[in-house]
């Protein structure tokens, strides 16, 4: 009887397996159909990877080129102020120079740079005992002297 109970669980575990191994399809036709659908993406994605690039180098390039342009409209503008125009206004309305919108604006004297001060950012204080101006309690004291009053 032990022997008759043993082979028909072996009978039922084959047939399970059998069932469960249908149901999941695992052929070899189903791995290589995915690696090939993979492959597909990867190529897909380097191809969309190289459009993207040659859209932003084309964008710099054509950039370029209307800076260029601008810059030469700007250049014949001032000429042309220059020529048809008194000297005063023409020096005012388009410096001819390529210093004056295109590039980086060299100053010769020195002694320039001494009357310019940086911009402060805070207000200066009275005494060093003072709270500063970006402080929570700053001008609070007339507040706090008016309610004691």
């Amino acid at each position: 009887m032990l022997w008759l109970t043993g082979i028909g669980c072996l009978i039922v575990g084959i047939a399970i397996g059998y069932l469960v191994a249908g149901r999941i399809n695992t052929t070899p036709n189903k791995v290589t159909e995915l690696e090939q659908k993979l492959q597909d993406l990867q190529r897909n994605h380097a191809h969309y990877r190289d459009e993207v690039s040659d859209h932003f180098n084309t964008t710099a390039e054509l950039v370029q080129q209307m800076t260029d342009s601008y810059k030469d409209v700007y250049q014949h503008l001032a000429s042309g102020a220059q020529d048809l125009c008194s000297t005063d206004v023409a020096s005012k309305l388009l410096p001819t120079s390529n210093d004056g919108v295109f590039g980086a604006v060299a100053h010769d004297d020195e002694d320039d740079d001494d009357d310019l001060q940086a911009p402060k950012d805070y207000a200066p204080r009275q005494n060093p005992n003072q709270a500063g101006a970006l402080a929570e309690d700053f001008g609070l004291e007339k507040v706090k002297e008016a309610e004691k009053e």
